[in-house]
């Protein structure tokens, strides 16, 4: 293994100096030909990384795991977690490592870590390699979902290893650089509370306060202020993948973070015609997952983060006090609902031109939204393409907005009541109007099938121009382009009906 001394990365490795007995110290395995195949020059500016020289050879062969920079501590992380409902005492990094942390130049910091460079001691008899198309899907999606302002990991950068690797067929491999704040999750911390290990638990809580909620170190009761504002967190980020349609398809606790970044863009896909019980997910094959049942999931995974708590949450060995804490984390998880559902009305708020936020009118607005998108669900319509031709229709022209549905009566009622709505906020100029649903309504979104398209050109023909093409389009998903048009089309009703997503394991 290689040392790079010519690319500096500041590495300041805080998990590994910090939570021995949560990892194993690890290598990248070696690989035969690295190559470059995406590089995030924006998100490398942000880290304070030296963007050209990362471009190089010596860039591709850091991302491909053959040259470890200096300073860097791969490590593979332990965590447990619940995999569809059943619980696995120890999963971790199988095809993962953690190269170490930065602070990026906002002074935030920032976990560099690899997916797809070899077998660790958590592999469970997988080969820890990933082919090329599930790292650059990462990459789009990724992307996409920071494009929309919803907070994700992201791809620093995805490098070609010249292997193959052994799937359903034989497919070029790929390790994914990937970027987020930590990669903490419900699962790290069920780890040790499945051991029984409360002082290494203690251990772990203290570091997720100080790394992502510093105001509350040292606080008396901070580990019950832990679970509320990972709650909080998560209420925002479901609720925001709700309002663009997202599924993610594979939500257990180990794919949930502290942070409140959407994490692991495996078998996840986005809606076309409104469906909440849609599930494209093929290992989903119970729709726990689907799209409708996410928040319900949201909660579920808290209750199980409570749980891995409970014993720091108990302030003594009383009976009284374990009654109280268990009432106390009760409580926060009974409070979610009302958290999520909050967070939902706001951004549908936005979606349909209201900018009141009174109390007094939240039954009126939310069943205003939810006439809507039993609306878009009866007569099938796009969901993006419906929100985003309401903004039409607040602008003075219905016509985009009406030739979504194929009885418009139903439509005309409910614009209507919409229209009314919209009325009691006082005199707002139909273009402002238009233009601040615009807003938080984008007009593209990763269409499946056009990511498929993408991925299918770069893994099997070896052409990233569709990729990049696509990859363009998705940072900018607010603006009309007539160059982009394609990539707002949805897909016909026959390909959606049998699309299905892979976790790319």
């Amino acid at each position: 293994m290689q040392a790079s001394t010519t690319v500096l990365i500041p590495f300041d490795n805080s998990y590994a100096r910090e939570l021995t007995g949560l990892y194993v110290a690890w290598q990248p395995a070696q690989v035969a030909a690295p190559r470059l195949l995406f590089f995030n020059d924006e998100l490398a500016e942000e880290l304070g990384l030296d963007a050209q020289a990362l471009r190089g050879e010596e860039g591709a062969s850091i991302f491909a795991g053959n040259t470890v920079p200096q300073g860097a501590q791969p490590i593979a992380q332990a965590y447990a977690g619940h995999q569809f409902g059943g619980f696995s005492p120890q999963l971790g990094d199988g095809r993962a490592l953690l190269l170490g942390e930065i602070i990026d130049r906002q002074g935030h910091r920032r976990d560099l870590a690899f997916k797809g460079s070899g077998r660790t001691p958590f592999s469970r008899g997988g080969d820890g390699r990933a082919a090329v198309g599930p790292m650059l899907r990462e990459v789009l999606i990724g992307e996409a979902m920071h494009a929309l302002g919803i907070p994700t990991t992201r791809a620093l950068a995805v490098a070609g290893t010249g292997e193959s690797v052994v799937r359903e067929e034989m497919l070029p491999g790929a390790v994914l650089t990937r970027v987020a704040s930590s990669h903490l999750r419900v699962g790290t911390f069920q780890f040790f509370a499945a051991r029984g290990e409360i002082d290494k638990l203690r251990q772990l809580a203290e570091y997720a306060i100080a790394r992502h909620d510093p105001d509350l170190t040292g606080a008396p009761g901070r580990y019950l202020a832990l679970l509320r504002r990972v709650a909080q967190r998560q209420a925002r980020l479901i609720a925001q993948w709700m309002n663009v349609g997202f599924i993610h398809g594979v939500m257990n606790t180990d794919n949930m973070t502290i942070s409140g970044e959407t994490i692991d863009y495996g078998p996840c896909a986005f809606l076309e015609a409104y469906d909440p019980q849609a599930v494209f997910s093929s290992i989903d094959s119970q729709g726990r997952y689907a799209y409708g049942n996410q928040p319900g999931i949201a909660q579920w995974n808290l209750a199980r983060l409570a749980e891995a708590l409970l014993p720091l949450i108990v302030e003594d060995a009383s009976e009284a006090a374990a009654d109280r804490a268990v009432a106390e984390a009760t409580a926060v998880i009974q409070a979610f609902p009302d958290l999520y559902q909050a967070a939902l009305l706001r951004g549908q708020r936005a979606k349909l031109g209201l900018a009141d936020t009174a109390a007094a009118n939240d039954a009126t607005d939310a069943a205003l939204a939810r006439d809507w998108l039993a609306l878009l669900q009866a007569q099938q319509v796009d969901f993006t393409l419906g929100w985003r031709r309401l903004a039409d229709a607040a602008g003075g022209d219905e016509a985009p907005l009406q030739a979504l549905f194929a009885q418009p009566q139903a439509l005309h009622e409910w614009l209507i009541l919409w229209r009314q709505r919209c009325a009691e906020e006082g005199a707002v100029a139909p273009p402002a109007r238009a233009e601040h649903m615009r807003r938080a309504s984008p007009w593209i979104i990763p269409r499946n099938q056009r990511v498929e398209e993408a991925l299918q050109a770069a893994s099997r023909e070896g052409d990233m121009a569709p990729f990049e093409r696509l990859l363009a389009a998705l940072r900018d998903p607010w603006q009309e382009l007539p160059a982009n048009a394609a990539f707002a089309e949805p897909a016909p009703a026959a390909v959606t009906a049998c699309y299905r997503t892979f976790c790319g394991t």
